[in-house]
C-alpha cells in the first residue's frame, strides 16, 4: 500500500522524459543555491551592522537594493531564455549570483557591499524564472502544480543549508570574520554549471512555436496587457510580505526577543520546516483548487499570521516558536502556484519574459516593503514595523480578481 502511494505520488515523475527529469534536476539545485546566496544576507546582518556601524535603515536597504536589481536581472535573464534559450541562460544567471555573493565577503565598507549586492541581485533575479519556465514546458498540465512546488521547495533547502553554515562558520570564528566567511561560501553553487552543461536541454515546444521571441512590447499588448499588469500586482504582494519576513525575523528575534544567534535557530528551525512542507503540499492545492483559490486562500491566512507572529507580547514566547511552523507553511505554499500560475498565462515565444518580468517586478517592487520597515523600525520596533507586511498580502488577494484561471491549460 505505501509502495503504491509512493509511485501515485511520485507519478508526476515517472512520465518526465529523461531530458525532462535532468531540467527538473536543475532548476531544483539552482533555485536551492539560489535561495542559500540570497538567505546569507539576511542571516549575517546583525553583525554586518555592527561592523559598520549602521542603522536599521540601513541595513534594509541591503535587501531593497538586492530585490530592486534582480527585478532587472528577472527581465533581462527573461528575455535571453526566449532568445538563446532556458539552459543556456540558467548557467549565465548562477554564475553571476555566485560570483557577487562571493565578493559580497571581501566589500571593504557599506558602500562597496552594497553595490555587490545589486549586482548579486541581477543573477538572482533570473534564475527563479528560467528554471520554473524550464520544467513547466516538460510537464503536463494535470502535474504542473505539484512539480512546480517540488522545485519551489528548495528555498527551503537552501534556506537550512544556510542556517547550517551559519552554526558552523559562527562557531569557528569571531562574528566580525563569520559573516564574511558566510558570504565566501557563496562561490560553491558555480560548480552547478558544469552540471548545467553536461545533457541539459530545453524542451521541444519552445522550438516548434512560432512568433518574435522575448519581445517585452508583446506583454503589454492585446490580450495579454491584463495579465501581465494584474499578475505584477500578485507577485509584488506575495513577495512583499515575504521578503520583509525573510529580511527582518533573523533580526526580529534577535532584538525584540533577545534571542542569540544559537537561541534563534530553534524558532528559524519551525520557520524552514514549515516552509519546505508548504512548498510541497502547496502543489496539491494549486492543482486541486485551482491556480487562484490556492493563492488566494494562503494570502488570507498570511495576513493573520503575520500580525500574531510580530505584535504577540515577549512573554508569548512559545507561541511565537510555534506559530512559525504554520507561518512558514502559508508563505511558502503561496509560491507553489506561481511556476504553472505564470507559465500557463503565456505563449511559449514569450514565455521566458512574461514570467520573467512579472515575478520579478514583485520582486523589485516588494523591496519596498522590508526597506520601509527597516526606516519605521526606528521609531516603531523591529516587530511593530512588520506588522506592516500583511498589507502586502491584502494586495496579493485583490490582484487575483483581474487573472484568469489557468487550471488544465496545456502549453505544447
Amino acid at each position: 500500500m505505501g509502495t503504491t502511494g509512493t509511485r501515485a505520488r511520485m507519478g508526476w515523475y515517472r512520465e518526465l522524459p529523461p531530458p525532462g527529469r535532468r531540467a527538473f534536476t536543475s532548476a531544483f539545485l539552482g533555485y536551492g543555491l539560489d535561495s542559500y546566496d540570497y538567505q546569507v544576507l539576511p542571516l549575517a546582518l546583525p553583525a554586518i551592522g555592527v561592523a559598520f556601524g549602521l542603522s536599521t535603515g540601513q541595513t534594509g536597504l541591503f535587501s531593497t537594493a538586492t530585490l530592486v536589481s534582480s527585478a532587472f536581472g528577472g527581465l533581462i535573464a527573461g528575455i535571453l531564455a526566449d532568445r538563446i534559450g532556458r539552459v543556456r541562460t540558467l548557467a549565465i544567471t548562477v554564475l553571476a549570483f555566485a560570483l557577487f555573493t562571493a565578493l559580497c565577503g571581501l566589500a571593504p565598507n557599506y558602500e562597496t557591499l552594497l553595490v555587490f549586492r545589486v549586482l548579486q541581485g541581477l543573477g538572482f533575479g533570473g534564475e527563479w524564472a528560467t528554471g520554473a519556465v524550464l520544467v513547466a514546458e516538460y510537464t503536463a498540465a494535470r502535474h504542473r502544480g505539484r512539480v512546480a512546488s517540488v522545485v519551489q521547495s528548495a528555498w527551503a533547502v537552501g534556506w537550512g543549508a544556510a542556517v547550517l553554515v551559519q552554526l558552523g562558520v559562527y562557531a569557528l570564528f569571531e562574528p566580525g570574520t563569520a559573516w564574511r566567511v558566510l558570504f565566501l561560501t557563496g562561490a560553491l553553487p558555480a560548480l552547478l554549471v558544469f552540471y548545467l552543461r553536461r545533457g541539459t536541454e530545453d524542451a521541444p515546444v519552445r522550438e516548434r512555436e512560432a512568433g518574435p521571441r522575448g519581445s517585452l512590447r508583446e506583454i503589454f499588448s492585446g490580450d495579454l496587457l491584463r495579465p501581465t499588469l494584474f499578475a505584477a500586482l500578485m507577485t509584488t504582494g506575495v513577495q512583499g510580505g515575504y521578503y520583509t519576513l525573510a529580511t527582518w525575523v533573523p533580526t526580529f528575534l534577535q532584538k525584540d526577543r533577545g534571542l542569540s544567534v544559537v537561541g534563534s535557530t530553534g524558532y528559524t528551525a519551525f520557520l524552514i520546516v514549515g516552509a519546505f512542507l508548504g512548498y510541497l503540499c502547496g502543489g496539491w492545492f494549486t492543482d486541486r483548487l485551482g491556480r487562484k483559490a490556492s493563492i488566494g486562500l494562503f494570502a488570507v491566512v498570511d495576513a493573520v499570521l503575520i500580525l500574531l507572529y510580530t505584535q504577540l507580547p515577549a512573554s508569548a514566547g512559545d507561541w511565537v516558536l510555534y506559530l512559525g511552523f504554520p507561518l512558514g507553511f502559508c508563505y511558502s505554499a503561496i509560491f507553489s502556484g506561481f511556476g504553472a500560475f505564470l507559465s500557463e498565462l503565456y505563449p511559449a515565444h514569450v514565455r521566458g519574459v512574461g514570467p520573467g518580468f512579472t515575478y520579478n517586478f514583485g520582486r523589485g517592487v516588494g523591496a519596498l516593503f522590508p526597506g520601509a520597515v527597516g526606516f519605521l523600525a526606528e521609531s516603531w520596533g523591529v516587530g511593530g514595523a512588520m506588522g506592516f507586511a500583511a498589507l502586502a498580502y491584502v494586495l496579493a488577494f485583490l490582484a487575483l480578481f483581474g487573472l484568469p484561471e489557468t487550471r488544465g491549460r496545456e502549453l505544447a
